[in-house]
């Protein structure tokens, strides 16, 4: 006669699906885990994680404002913008699971839910409604401004404590992402005209 199969505490082993489940957290935010031989002390990561916790916070603040100018946008602009925003926010993305994972690896807890991030953020909430181009252009700004100054500082902060791989990650992802998002960004506010040009150059002779 076939042996009865059990599973821990919780009884006979059952295709019916277990709901509602709650248990105490694995991790505690706020702090490292002891486990990874990454070769930085428990003070480096636990400091590298709280600042990448605010990186985090404000890159991910970035990429929910360029998805909202991109669904708020107009005027005769708009074909341009619609399609540069989206795109800047792929890349914001790409950058949200890039500082997301570098915390993760340094053995911390990354922030992922909106609540948390707006609790964190440095980045001012806009309105709800929509906003003139220029507006938009100018927050995003403004908000890339906060990014780039503090990834200086951080990627700085990293070198000094030897803490390669952040220092790495944050200048070649991070800081020179957002630098050419700015540029983009900032050549629509050049204020040239559109058909003809504001002075005629006298003809020579």
């Amino acid at each position: 006669m076939p042996k009865k199969v059990f599973s821990g505490n919780h009884g006979k082993v059952s295709a019916q699906p277990r709901f509602h489940q709650r248990a105490s957290e694995i991790q505690e935010y706020g702090t490292v885990n002891h486990a990874l031989p990454l070769e930085l002390e428990e003070p480096v990561r636990l400091e590298m994680t709280e600042q990448l916790n605010q990186l985090l916070a404000d890159t991910m603040t970035m990429r929910d404002l360029y998805k909202k100018s991109h669904w708020q946008v107009a005027g005769p602009t708009f074909y341009q913008l619609h399609l540069l925003f989206d795109k800047h926010y792929d890349e914001q993305v790409e950058l949200v699971d890039t500082i997301a994972e570098r915390i993760q690896i340094l053995g911390g807890v990354s922030l992922a839910m909106a609540a948390d991030v707006a609790e964190t953020t440095q980045i001012d909430r806009p309105p709800r409604g929509r906003e003139e181009v220029p507006v938009q252009l100018s927050r995003l700004l403004d908000a890339h401004q906060i990014v780039i100054r503090h990834c200086r500082k951080l990627a700085r902060r990293a070198s000094e404590l030897g803490d390669d791989g952040t220092n790495d990650m944050i200048i070649s992802d991070v800081l020179r992402g957002n630098e050419m998002q700015v540029w983009f960004l900032s050549e629509h506010l050049v204020n040239v005209p559109l058909v003809e040009a504001r002075e005629v150059l006298s003809k020579a002779g």
